[in-house]
């Protein structure tokens, strides 16, 4: 008994101080990739090696537009890794949630050269228009969450599992998991959504009072990731419910999803999202 408290006591508090303060980060963690549009002189070799076709090209009439769509990306690196002119980069960037999917988005346009390389023309990405709902006041001192998996590998629930232990512990923000949807103020969904699945979820989300918040997490839940859309996934969650707030990543770290938990009840800004 005494040696439990003697260590409960010299270990101190094992709390991250986040989002108070910056999280310390290993240096191996892959998070945003970072593209310098500008200095991109080929885009074509990270397309074609894009597990996930997070990175587009096509090409007209003497043109070439590049589509950047972090909803796919899985943060693999292969695009760094091919893009010998340096333009492509791995960040360690992970507070990437936003409440609009095109603001995850990002096009630039190029002329294409002689040679098939490209000069950069001009880049833009669009941010949807703001919803204007009061959400601080209504959800935020408390908020009970239930997180369903619709056909995830189980990569994310690691990460929301961690959530809850005294590392991150996400109760200290009067934030906690529940059982029942009717008992719930948001809905957490991971995974593309299973066709097996789609009832269930919509069913869940049916069984929730108003008002209620529904979060995507991972580039599954956003875009389908891998899997997509086929005879055995419908994709998206915004194809089945309305979404609130977006979190990419392949799985998003705990912090990312805290990061995206307290943007949808208000309680933290958008950091921004684009590439």
């Amino acid at each position: 008994m005494f040696k439990i408290l003697h260590k409960t006591i010299t270990t101190r508090t094992a709390t991250v101080p986040y989002p108070a303060a910056e999280p310390v980060i290993s240096e191996q963690f892959r998070g945003r990739p970072d593209f310098d549009f500008r200095a991109w002189q080929d885009a074509r070799p990270a397309a074609a090696v894009c597990p996930t076709r997070a990175i587009s090209t096509r090409e007209d009439d003497g043109g070439r537009r590049v589509t950047i769509d972090l909803g796919l990306c899985i943060f693999c690196g292969q695009c760094a890794d091919v893009s010998q002119d340096g333009a492509v980069s791995m960040t360690r960037d992970f507070e990437l949630a936003t409440r609009y999917r095109s603001a995850l988005i990002a096009t630039a346009d190029y002329a294409i050269n002689p040679d098939g390389t490209q000069q950069f023309l001009r880049s833009s990405h669009s941010v949807g228009a703001d919803l204007g709902r009061a959400i601080e006041k209504t959800f935020g001192r408390s908020l009970a969450i239930r997180e369903v998996d619709a056909g995830s590998c189980n990569g994310c629930e690691q990460e929301i599992v961690a959530l809850n232990n005294p590392v991150h512990d996400i109760e200290r923000f009067g934030i906690h998991f529940v059982a029942s949807p009717r008992h719930a103020d948001m809905l957490l969904v991971t995974g593309p959504v299973t066709r097996n699945m789609e009832m269930a979820l919509r069913k869940t989300y049916a069984a929730m009072p108003e008002p209620k918040l529904v979060v995507a997490v991972g580039a599954c839940g956003i875009s389908g990731g891998i899997f997509g859309e086929n005879y055995a996934t419908v994709g998206s969650v915004d194809r089945v419910l309305p979404v609130d707030v977006y979190i990419p990543g392949c799985p998003p770290r705990p912090e990312a999803l805290l990061h995206g938990i307290l943007l949808a009840v208000g309680r933290v800004s958008e950091r921004g999202a684009t590439p």
